[in-house]
């Protein structure tokens, strides 16, 4: 006989610990129902009233914290419409005064005798009638003129003697030296570094010639570094050469010419 077909014929109840364990969980349960629910229900009402103890005790704080705050705000509020109060009764003040002064003024002005006094009439109508009485007197006067006894010889002669002044008094103006403007002017023209040439700088410089463009002296003044600048003086005719004019000359020798700058002006006739 096979294993398969001994334990086919064994009557064994393999699925007995699963009922036991059912069984006593059945029993477990139909014994300790009562119990634990006796118990769960002391738990929940000792915890409703520990919350509702909690939530008494903190509305009572919130209260007593909020009546504080709101006493607080209050008294801000009635100190801020205090202050705006005095400060509303110091405009009025104000008002009050700039009025009254306003009317003082206005009564003055009434009570003046130059308000009411009328524009005097009088002179102007004499005026009137002086210019009406001497209008015919002087056109008698025209009319008298218009009688030319040798009229044709003496409107010559003035003629020619205008003609003759107005000729002489153009040949003395012509003879007169006309007033050229002029200005002096100091540059100041700055090498790139300090082995630049500044006798080649200096002849750049002196190359730029113009009518009415006279160079003066010049010398070597300390900059800094080893580096000396040019300054160099000329005079200039205004309507004839400006300084847009000597900057635009003297910075074509870039090579060099670092700067240019106008040291000092001085205008002169």
């Amino acid at each position: 006989m096979s294993a398969v077909d001994f334990l086919a014929q064994e009557k064994v109840w393999f699925d007995k610990p699963r009922y036991d364990e059912a069984e006593r969980r059945f029993y477990e349960h139909m014994n300790g129902s009562s119990q634990p629910n006796v118990g769960a229900n002391t738990i929940l009402q000792d915890i409703a009233r520990a919350r509702e103890n909690i939530q008494k005790s903190l509305a009572g704080s919130t209260t007593s914290g909020g009546s504080t705050a709101d006493q607080g705000e209050l008294v801000s509020r009635i100190k801020s419409l205090e202050l705006e109060n005095q400060s509303l009764h110091k405009v009025v003040d104000d008002l009050r005064a700039a009025l009254s002064k306003l009317e003082c003024r206005v009564s003055v002005l009434e009570k003046s005798p130059a308000a009411v006094t009328p524009a005097p009439s009088v002179p102007y109508t004499n005026g009137t009638t002086v210019q009406k009485s001497s209008a015919p007197i002087k056109e008698e006067e025209d009319d008298d003129d218009d009688i030319d006894l040798f009229g044709s010889d003496e409107d010559e002669e003035a003629e020619k003697l205008k003609e003759q002044r107005l000729k002489e008094y153009a040949e003395k103006k012509a003879k007169k030296p006309v007033i050229i403007a002029k200005s002096s002017i100091l540059l100041d023209v700055k090498p790139w570094d300090d082995e630049t040439d500044m006798a080649k700088l200096e002849e750049c410089v002196r190359s730029v010639q113009a009518d009415g463009l006279l160079w003066g002296t010049s010398k070597l003044v300390p900059v800094g570094y080893g580096i000396k600048k040019l300054q160099i003086a000329c005079v200039v005719e205004d309507d004839k050469v400006g300084t847009d004019m000597l900057e635009e000359e003297i910075t074509k020798f870039e090579d060099y010419v670092s700067t240019f700058h106008i040291a000092a002006f001085k205008n002169f006739t």
